[in-house]
């Protein structure tokens, strides 16, 4: 094989989604991300890197193998290399393996490589659009039509919990409570839904701004599932109004069911013997 052709072949797998291959790829990836986080939330919790911190420690430099290979590699095979390391993913995939090897200096770095999770967005880009089965519940509906947009939604949120909690872990730190990054990321949970128990307070300077940003986050993300709801309710509840016209006034815009016009109140046809057309 060419050198040429095998830089096409590894572009198509490792950039495509079309593919077998390239669907393959990607979906290890993630699971590769994920396994890293949970190997490096693990490795916060004292009881347990007091166990296995030998064990965590090659896990974390193998990942961390992995996804400076794979970087290389989009480097290597991407037609515009320049161009790949300044675009989003090209900055989220390097700071993705800096944090591990700034750890080798200072050690408390190596959290900060949570922002991983900003990579697992990219399993949106090979989820299938799904097909939502017909109900006469609007409600129901409305909810179903609005699940892809409200997991992305929660997605984000869960990933903006994830980083201000390790951030937080870092600042702040067992002296102040913060003694994992679970239980730090229970503070930016509660922080940002403006639950505010009390129980885990930041005492720095630092931690302070980041707990003032947190809620003010927190009070701009509440309305949007609330908003994204109601616009398909809305939504739908358009779609099922009947365009036949009043016999009377001749506007239309009723209710699927409706026996009387909205407007002046003249009696419609049978509900059973209109021809109704969404919107």
């Amino acid at each position: 094989m060419s050198r040429h052709s095998l830089k096409h072949h590894l572009y198509v797998i490792i950039f495509g989604t079309h593919t077998p291959a390239g669907r393959a790829f990607d979906l290890g990836l993630i699971i590769a991300i994920i396994a890293s986080l949970i190997v490096l939330v693990l490795d916060s919790i004292p009881a347990l890197n007091e166990q296995w911190a030998e064990v965590f420690m090659y896990l974390e430099f193998g990942f961390t193998g992995l996804f400076t290979i794979e970087y290389l590699l989009r480097l290597y095979c991407s037609p515009k290399p320049k161009a790949y390391a300044g675009s989003f993913y090209g900055v989220i995939d390097l700071l993705a393996i800096l944090p591990t090897y700034l750890a080798l200096f200072f050690p408390t770095a190596a959290y900060i490589s949570v922002i991983r999770m900003l990579r697992v967005m990219r399993i949106f880009r090979i989820l299938k659009l799904v097909r939502y089965l017909q109900d006469s519940n609007i409600l129901l509906r409305s909810l179903l039509m609005a699940k892809r947009k409200i997991l992305i939604f929660f997605s984000t949120v869960g990933i903006l919990v994830i980083i201000l909690g390790s951030i937080i872990y870092v600042i702040e730190g067992p002296k102040h409570g913060f003694t994992s990054i679970p239980q730090s990321i229970y503070w930016a949970i509660v922080t940002i839904t403006t639950v505010g128990y009390g129980d885990l307070v930041p005492q720095t300077s630092i931690g302070k701004a980041i707990a003032s940003i947190t809620m003010l986050l927190g009070y701009s993300i509440l309305a949007v599932p609330t908003g994204i709801i109601t616009a398909e309710l809305n939504q739908e509840m358009n779609s099922h109004k009947s365009l036949v016209k009043c016999p009377n006034c001749s506007k239309s815009g009723h209710e699927s069911d409706a026996m009387h016009c909205k407007y002046c109140g003249s009696e419609l046809a049978d509900p059973d013997k209109r021809i109704t057309t969404p919107e």
